[in-house]
């Protein structure tokens, strides 16, 4: 007895992307005799690199192409061929597409645009057509992509120029992939990294992804033996879970993922949708989404470059602060001012060290880091490597930036020979920065380095921000415990009103100001006796978000005649602002001390899933904008550390005369809100604006709440 159809479809995508990368037999479908079309092209590329597979050509007119006969008919073509190309227009991609699946095809790339990145209703056809793709049980690559690339096959499907794909060297284990959703973008990837001695296994262009996503080709590309580092250029990733699940893997098998994702300003979402079709996410959540994953995350071009060429040479590096050496005492101060931008520490060398450098340094040098050595490297090379080698040693010390200049040729290769003598076998990164801008770098030099491994730049700023990228990468954290089963909670549809809300959070174990909801004003006095003088009082209704603003909302009333006139004030103010509106009641709480404000909230990504929002509260969260958006399954100790990286973070931690506050139970009430979020699929959007945090050791209080649900 066979396997069930749904298992049997997904057995035979599973092996699609070996029939794609890896084909052994290739049908070009839409083939024409004019020499310069995607066909021809195509053709010439597999026979440039001598294709050793069955090539079938089918076309509308009958002949001969270099030998080939073009059939006329799909169903001419032998059934179980690895790859079919698509050379035809968007109007015949479906019939095309169904025609291979009739035919057993393990896999098909389409080259034509006219889809999703066209607006609405292509996309909608897109989907459409891929959704019949999946079905079938045939892998897609396309629509609208230049093709790809495996450089250990010598394997190129592309209608963009003919080459002879330069072979891989055999045994090859630190090589790049590339998989990018511009193809254009891709190839100059692949030429940088050439040119920098950096081996690549595979360029591929996703496009549109009809079928096939990013996702997909890491988790395959994780398990090639040549492939060290993965480079992805995304403008959206459409299926976050996929993309999440195979991060997770390549972080498991200590192979680093280096991601440039354009999307930070709305121009630059724009740009994206009408490249690739890609929808407007949103930047922020993506980035806590795959930081935590391990995804190295980079904003420029250059420093996708840097960051994937140092990993490819050490795809291991310590975790810490820079350790730098230079000839200039002016870009000891540089290097400062640059590292604090970046958030990224100069450590102190240990007093073991500053003893060992003092021994070997002339007595007007300073044996602490950033180590200038000034003129005397000029006559004595050999305090390079002495310097590098005491930076190396030091336990919080990640990696080693040398900003030094070439001075001249003979001087360059002994600067470089100390340089590779004292890295050894370390696997902390050493970057040399040659300053002397489009001075050409002797070739020796060059040669030494790449055979060593050690990093040669001509710009210190790049070699810094690279740097500061991969030391203060996280360390990878174990899976966090999981939240527990997700549990409909029957709330009802809308913003809930605060009272509801903080029963929600009192049950996270967030505390809350004692409080009650009335309806009368004999039931306020009772209530505010009840919790004690002063206290608040609130109008309460899920219709009323913004309840300060209609003046619902009166502080510290400091007894029952303040109560008595307050009732009456609230309930006019309500009925100027929205006449008609039924209130719940009047909330009457304990007036709150004074503390820090901070605002921890959380939403529903519709895609990525659940995120925590943290940062100042009050209306400074609307001024400045100082917030972090952090995984919802972070852990307290992540949820302390981000706290730490905000801009005022400094008030944090005790700032003119006053005492540090209880980040720790701020991270508490975060990682509360995240169990929430996961473990309620109604629940969209969670805000406590303000979280009103106390002294160290006194706590936090959520002093109000904002609760959306999309309903049971």
């Amino acid at each position: 007895m066979g396997l069930p159809i749904k298992l049997a479809t997904e057995a035979k995508r599973a092996q699609g992307l070996d029939r794609l990368l890896d084909a052994k037999s290739v049908a070009i479908i839409g083939m024409s005799s004019k020499p310069q079309s995607a066909g021809q092209i195509v053709l010439k590329n597999l026979r440039e690199n001598s294709f050793p597979g069955a090539v079938h050509l089918v076309g509308r007119t009958p002949g001969v192409i270099d030998g080939l006969s073009v059939m006329t008919d799909m169903a001419e073509l032998p059934p179980g061929v690895d790859l079919a190309v698509l050379t035809v227009p968007a109007a015949s991609v479906e019939a095309t597409l169904d025609a291979c699946m009739a035919r057993d095809v393990g896999s098909a790339i389409v080259f034509a645009s006219g889809f999703a990145e066209t607006g609405e209703e292509g996309r909608r056809e897109q989907e459409r057509i891929g959704g019949r793709v999946r079905a079938g049980g045939m892998v897609v690559v396309g629509p609208n992509c230049l093709g790809f690339t495996n450089y250990a096959a010598g394997f190129s499907i592309t209608f963009v120029g003919v080459n002879k794909v330069p072979a891989m060297p055999q045994g090859t284990h630190d090589a790049v992939a590339i998989v990018s959703q511009s193809g254009g973008l891709a190839n100059h990837l692949r030429h940088g990294l050439n040119a920098r001695g950096v081996a690549v296994s595979y360029n591929i262009s996703t496009g549109n992804e009809m079928d096939l996503g990013l996702g997909d080709f890491v988790d395959h590309l994780v398990d090639d033996a040549a492939t060290q580092v993965i480079m992805i250029y995304a403008e959206d990733i459409r299926r976050p879970d996929v993309f999440l699940a195979a991060a997770a893997r390549a972080r498991g098998m200590g192979k680093p993922l280096v991601m440039l994702f354009p999307g930070r300003s709305p121009r630059a979402q724009e740009a994206a949708k009408s490249h690739t079709g890609a929808l407007a996410g949103d930047y922020a959540v993506m980035k806590a989404k795959v930081e935590r994953a391990g995804v190295h995350l980079v904003d420029t071009l250059d420093e996708f470059m840097d960051v994937a060429e140092i990993l490819s040479r050490y795809p291991a590096p310590s975790r810490g602060g820079l350790g730098i050496l230079t000839f200039s005492g002016a870009f000891c101060g540089i290097a400062h001012d640059f590292c604090d931008d970046m958030g990224v520490e100069i450590p102190a060398l240990s007093a073991a060290t500053e003893a060992e450098l003092k021994a070997l340094l002339p007595a007007f040098i300073s044996p602490r880091n950033p180590i200038d050595l000034g003129t005397e490297a000029v006559w004595r090379p050999e305090l390079v490597g002495a310097g590098v080698a005491a930076l190396l040693k030091e336990p919080a010390i990640g990696a080693v930036a040398i900003s030094i200049p070439i001075v001249s040729p003979a001087h360059a290769k002994a600067y470089v020979e100390q340089v590779v003598a004292a890295r050894g076998e370390s696997t902390k990164p050493v970057a040399m920065a040659m300053l002397g801008d489009q001075l050409p770098l002797p070739p020796e030099f060059v040669e030494i380095a790449r055979a060593s491994k050690v990093i040669v730049s001509r710009s210190s700023d790049r070699v810094l921000k690279a740097l500061s990228r991969i030391v203060r990468q996280p360390d990878p954290r174990p899976a966090p415990p999981a939240a527990g089963p997700m549990q409909a909670r029957d709330l009802p549809k809308g913003t809930l009103p605060e009272w509801l809300g903080k029963s929600l959070l009192a049950g996270e174990g967030i505390r809350i100001l004692g409080g009650r909801l009335v309806r009368t004003l004999d039931e306020a006095r009772a209530a505010a006796e009840a919790v004690g003088f002063p206290v608040v009082i609130k109008a309460q209704a899920g219709a009323l978000a913004h309840k300060t603003e209609a003046g619902g909302v009166i502080l510290n009333l400091a007894d029952a005649d303040a109560l008595v006139a307050a009732w009456t004030t609230l309930h006019a103010n309500i009925a100027r602002a929205q006449p008609g509106l039924v209130l719940d009641g009047v909330l009457v709480e304990k007036m709150s001390p004074k503390g820090l404000e901070l605002v921890v909230g959380g939403r529903r990504d519709p895609r990525w899933g659940p995120v925590v929002l943290i940062g100042l509260g009050g209306i400074m969260v609307e001024a400045l904008g100082d917030v972090r958006l952090v995984a919802a399954d972070a852990s307290r100790e992540e949820f302390v550390a981000e706290f730490g990286k905000l801009k005022a973070s400094k008030m944090l931690y005790g700032f003119r005369n006053q005492p540090p506050v209880d980040v720790e139970a701020a991270a508490d009430v975060a990682v509360a809100i995240g169990r929430l979020l996961q473990a309620t699929p109604e629940i969209t959007d969670v805000e406590i604006n303000p979280l009103m945090v106390y002294e160290r050791g006194r706590g936090a209080v959520a002093l109000d709440a904002l609760i959306v649900s999309a309903g049971s």
